[in-house]
């Protein structure tokens, strides 16, 4: 079988060279790179340029829309019957491509998804981030456990899709965030299908810093009423959990403060919980400390962003791009 992988950029030239290299040591290599450079001002195409006796790669440059429509822009210049989605933050393992093409070998199917995780050479915040996000006790585990293989909600950092199926869902809406959400939803309701591939992990690097992060899980927050605007019935109780956590904890301090010091215990608790089990999973004391930071930033990011869309969209009921009006990136 002959991919296509498409990757959107922005402003990531060092980042691009990173997963070209882990491209480059590829055990499978029956496949094309397209790097989209969305209206970056510090452009790639150096980086491109140095990997093209090595690679099937090109490079293509055009006006700022965001991930989603530069990934159909990629898509529209693909060869490949089968398109791979990544994030340009994505390290990629040397058998990832073999692993996916055995699998649709065996079994082809319409979509798929697969996990991520820290690379050693991250820095701890990262690791505490990749903790928080895939945690079970911060909600990221919850979604696209092994009970749920056979119909995954793939996250456009790790996607693959047949690309007559893409086309016939007109690709990524123009969403500003959670455009590999709405993506999913479609792709479910016209009675396609998407699977989970444990085996075809990649290295994420996410966000760098908590300002970022929390900016990051924000929008995810804002997409979440988005999408449930756009399709009635999408919500889950697992997307209230953030903000339900992000009001009990600041109930409980309020409590603490006014009524008594008990009402605390839950909070240092969950915080226990937090250090015990990322210490344990990522083998670092202190990473076991900073997840206890990532993970409330990621909960309390979320939740005020959920809280916020539902202020904006419902309460005051603006438009999708009437609420949110920064552009992408930003």
């Amino acid at each position: 079988m002959f991919f296509s992988v498409v990757v959107p950029v922005y402003n990531r030239a060092d980042e691009v060279d990173e997963l070209l290299d882990s491209l480059t040591k590829q055990t499978f290599s029956n496949f094309e790179v397209i790097i989209v450079e969305d209206g970056s001002t510090v452009t790639c195409e150096n980086v491109v340029n140095k990997y093209k006796s090595l690679l099937d790669v090109q490079y293509l440059f055009k006006s700022n829309s965001g991930p989603g429509l530069s990934r159909n822009y990629g898509v529209e210049h693909s060869k490949g019957d089968y398109i791979v989605i990544f994030d340009s933050d994505c390290i990629i393992p040397p058998d990832y491509m073999k692993t996916v093409n055995d699998y649709l070998e065996k079994k082809l199917v319409d979509a798929y998804g697969g996990p991520d995780r820290a690379h050693e050479s991250f820095s701890d915040i990262q690791k505490s981030i990749n903790y928080s996000m895939t945690s079970f006790f911060t909600t990221g585990g919850i979604r696209g456990g092994k009970k749920r293989l056979d119909k995954y909600h793939p996250r456009s950092y790790n996607l693959g899709v047949n690309k007559s199926v893409f086309q016939k869902l007109n690709g990524f809406s123009n969403m500003r965030f959670g455009e590999d959400m709405d993506f999913c939803i479609r792709l479910f309701n016209n009675g396609y299908n998407a699977v989970l591939i444990q085996e075809a992990w990649v290295y994420h690097k996410r966000r760098v810093d908590f300002r970022k992060f929390f900016k990051q899980v924000f929008n995810s927050g804002i997409a979440r009423i988005n999408l449930l605007k756009r399709h009635p019935g999408s919500m889950k109780l697992v997307h209230l959990l953030p903000t339900c956590f992000s009001l009990g904890v600041i109930a409980l301090i309020l409590l603490s403060i006014f009524v008594s010091s008990y009402f605390v215990l839950p909070i240092l608790l969950y915080c226990l919980l937090i250090f015990i089990d990322a210490s344990i999973k990522e083998k670092s004391v202190k990473i076991g400390i900073i997840s206890i930071f990532s993970s409330f930033i990621q909960l309390f990011g979320y939740g005020f962003g959920f809280i916020n869309a539902v202020w904006n969209r419902y309460i005051l009921k603006k438009p999708e791009y009437g609420a949110y009006t920064q552009t992408f990136y930003k």
